[in-house]
């Protein structure tokens, strides 16, 4: 193992060290208990199970089978989560074979960001992540489960399930994921024609042409950004089974990928392989999730939400701990917005199981650590492969990959990476703290010093640019726009008109508290700045004409102006018009507490303390 991530790795485990014994105290104090059948009241017991089938009710009480809860994130409006609409016949299907039950002990809210972008129903988007999690403690606390099976693929909602599956670690839980769409219109074209309609040389029947040609069936959208981000995480982690994550939701090998999800789950309940989740995220399988994020150049959200995973099992990361990761992760995959490849094509070069296997190989990943397979983590460096035998029955073998890479454009070896640190960078300075994505950012713009033109809300920088008043060097700040001012929105509808700017030759970048996710793409952006504007924090004294400096080779971002006026500046607040329409509207009346408590992104952005 790499003495820079063992060194990382012990500084995770001392500094997480009472509260990860706390959390694992009250692990084992749960984990020994009798059945929830042999345990509870017996109304309890009857209502819990008195809609089930006479069958299953004799398994689960008197022949005391295994009851596997499932909590699922189905809904129509996402096109990931399309698919899992016959998933719970699937899983019961397979469970009779093995003697076991199961019931849908719950579903959880999950929106589709690509909807809301823009719009007011993005405010919510993040504090959904907490509101998942709450909805699969609520699911789970019926307390009546030997397993857990967990349906959920996009932004929140694996952060969110996996949150509050951790909630109930004394539990054997696996991830059953649903795949990505066809590949439709490249991403790159897709990325031309929203910068053609930005600039108005194209209508919006032809950007919805082109829109529609990118999004077009069920799975998740093709780029690698947070939802296919997750995907890789959680194959990192051992929680799926291996190579589950990018296999087309119509491909014959998912449901097998589904009813082997069962099998691993069930086996994981024996005395002999029993691994409750909570005992399987460790600190080393957080380091893991870690360095498979900067390895593949993932999404930025990642270091908001597995903060928050970390803090659930009692595990302390901040950004600091991805600064020192990043340094010497080498950047294995070149994936959109990254590169040109979409998921599908990323998985026919060899997807997560090369990038896993090259990073166990050099020494970059713990490879000893508790998963949901049988194997441990190296069975997550192989592809699951259909075999179908004389009979015609059909199975999954995992088989290992080739040496060398299938395609050096989109994944490399660890010998040979697209470069030698991660695709994610710290950035300090009299701003506070702030992450950029420079993975995507062409070398000539990792550095931009130029004025500052500072917006309070993203339809502003919009407006401006519309009236052509932003052809020119400048640094967008992008303010109030953090996790107690609005929710934390993404501000992805800020890209196009930025990088027509970019293509136009101007030098300019974004400095913001919100959020941007994996599609900041080649715009320099220093997102999630702690502290935001509306605690107080520097972002909110910067005054048009500020010269700001934002560094990302050597990771500083600061305003450049003289330190004894800097200190006597007033810190603005948002108009009360603007924290108003803020806070009501479209739901938004009812996140008012999370708002007010939650905390700064660089701890997760956490509701729930």
């Amino acid at each position: 193992m790499k003495q820079s991530h063992l060194e990382v790795t012990e500084r995770i485990i001392e500094k997480s060290r009472p509260t990860r014994t706390a959390y694992l105290h009250r692990l084992d104090e749960i984990v020994n208990r009798p059945r929830g059948a042999d345990r509870l009241g017996c109304a309890n017991v009857a209502h819990a199970f008195a809609a089930m089938p006479a069958n299953d009710k004799l398994r689960v009480i008197v022949e005391k089978a295994p009851n596997i809860g499932i909590v699922t994130a189905y809904n129509e409006m996402l096109s990931a989560h399309q698919p899992y609409v016959n998933y719970p016949d699937i899983i019961r299907d397979e469970a009779h074979k093995y003697g076991a039950t199961v019931q849908v002990a719950g579903g959880v809210p999950a929106m589709c960001d690509g909807i809301t972008q823009g719009e007011p129903g993005m405010e919510l988007s993040l504090f959904s992540r907490d509101t998942i999690a709450m909805s699969t403690a609520i699911a789970l606390s019926h307390d009546v489960f030997d397993a857990a099976l967990l349906l959920g693929v996009c932004d929140k909602i694996v952060p969110g399930l996996l949150i509050g599956a951790l909630q109930f670690g004394h539990l054997p839980c696996v991830f059953v994921p649903a795949g990505p769409m066809s590949t439709g219109i490249d991403n790159t074209t897709k990325s031309k024609v929203r910068e053609q309609y930005a600039q108005g040389k194209i209508g919006r029947s032809e950007l919805l042409a082109s829109e529609s040609a990118a999004y077009h069936g069920a799975g998740t959208c093709t780029f690698y950004g947070t939802a296919n981000s997750n995907q890789m995480l959680m194959e990192a982690m051992g929680l799926h089974v291996p190579g589950a994550a990018f296999v087309h939701p119509h491909d014959g090998m998912r449901e097998l990928l589904t009813r082997e999800a069962v099998k691993m789950v069930l086996e994981n309940t024996k005395k002999k392989q029993f691994t409750p989740i909570g005992r399987l995220v460790d600190e080393h399988v957080i380091v893991n999730a870690m360095v498979a994020l900067l390895a593949t150049g993932g999404s930025t959200n990642h270091l908001i939400h597995w903060v928050a995973i970390a803090r659930a099992a009692g595990i302390m990361i901040d950004w600091t701990d991805f600064y020192h990761l990043a340094k010497t992760t080498p950047l294995l995959a070149s994936v959109y917005p990254n590169g040109k490849a979409d998921v599908n094509e990323f998985q026919s070069a060899g997807g997560p199981a090369f990038v896993i296997r090259e990073l166990i190989d050099a020494g970059y990943m713990f490879p000893d650590v508790f998963t949901v397979a049988y194997g441990g983590l190296r069975d997550y460096g192989k592809l699951p492969t259909l075999a179908i035998d004389a009979d015609n029955n059909k199975s999954i073998i995992w088989k290992g990959l080739p040496k060398d890479s299938p395609d050096e454009t989109i994944v490399r070896t660890a010998a040979f990476p697209f470069n030698e640190s991660g695709g994610l960078r710290l950035l300090k300075g009299n701003l506070g703290r702030s992450v950029i994505k420079i993975s995507a950012v062409p070398e000539d713009r990792h550095i931009i010093e130029a004025p500052a033109i500072v917006f309070d809300a993203q339809e502003e920088l919009l407006a401006a640019f519309d009236r052509g008043e932003l052809e020119k060097d400048f640094i967008a700040v992008v303010r109030f726009q953090g996790p107690k001012a609005n929710g934390m929105p993404e501000l992805h509808k800020l890209t196009p008109p930025l990088a027509v700017l970019q293509n136009k030759g101007f030098r300019v970048a974004i400095v913001t508290d919100g959020r941007m996710s994996g599609a900041s793409g080649k715009i320099p952006a220093a997102i999630h700045l702690t502290p935001e504007a509306s605690a107080g924090g520097p972002l909110a004294k910067v005054r048009d004409g500020d010269i700001i400096r934002l560094n990302a080779t050597v990771g500083m971002v600061n305003v450049l102006v003289d330190e004894d006026e800097w200190a006597e500046r007033e810190v603005a607040e948002l108009s009360d018009s603007k924290r108003h329409s803020n806070a009501h509207g479209f739901g938004r009346e009812l996140f008012g507490g999370m708002r007010k408590n939650v905390l700064s992104a660089e701890e997760g952005a956490i509701t729930w303390l």
